[in-house]
């Protein structure tokens, strides 16, 4: 997924801070919506998904921990970084039973936040890096060309005299694989190599 594809949801009430992060996470690329009513927040999570929320834990009317809950019971998997301004030891205990990605203290650095955000979004694989990317492709191709000769991991690792864990592991992009190996697998597969990297 590209990062003009990425949608971020930032919440809090401090006006500033939501124009100061709307604007730092639209300069590196990805659709953000700010809002400073938490109130709103469900409302808009019905409207758009949401690949990542930026929620702060003390405002009006609604207090962080309650709000997590809600937006839990509407996207169980969303990325969450929580920001406040008070830590404690129970807020951030409360945070982590919600399955936040990160619980971080205002003031903050920004590239702190940044690298928050980017490692929230590759671990969910939303954001990956070019090579990461490359990786993704040649093993989703690698698994349905297997599928298509009705070859198990097993018999592709027999026929390559590679091991089942290395061709698991490039399957899943755990795993760069060298050309020399591709070329023992596309072998093994009855084409090219040129054919595995057609499509991708």
């Amino acid at each position: 997924m590209k990062k003009y594809d990425i949608n971020i949801l930032i919440v809090d009430d401090d006006r500033d801070i939501c124009d100061s992060l709307k604007k730092l996470f639209v300069i590196d690329g990805y659709k953000v919506k700010a809002i400073t009513n938490p109130m709103h927040t469900i409302r808009e999570l019905n409207k758009q998904l949401y690949h990542l929320i930026i929620l702060d834990l003390k405002m009006p009317k609604i207090k962080g921990e309650d709000l997590l809950k809600e937006i839990r019971k509407v996207n169980s998997d969303v990325s969450v970084i929580i920001l406040t301004a008070y830590p404690s030891v129970d807020s951030a205990v409360q945070a982590l039973q919600s399955h936040v990605f990160d619980y971080i203290k205002k003031p903050f650095k920004i590239n702190e936040l940044r690298d928050t955000v980017r490692n929230a979004l590759r671990s969910k694989m939303l954001l990956l890096e070019p090579e990461e990317e490359l990786n993704m492709k040649i093993g989703k191709k690698v698994r349905e060309l297997r599928s298509e000769n009705r070859l198990t991991l097993r018999q592709l690792a027999e026929r390559t005299s590679l091991s089942v864990s290395l061709i698991s592991q490039i399957e899943r992009a755990e795993s760069a694989a060298s050309i020399s190996t591709l070329n023992k697998i596309v072998t093994a597969l009855n084409i090219s190599l040129k054919e595995l990297f057609e499509d991708i």
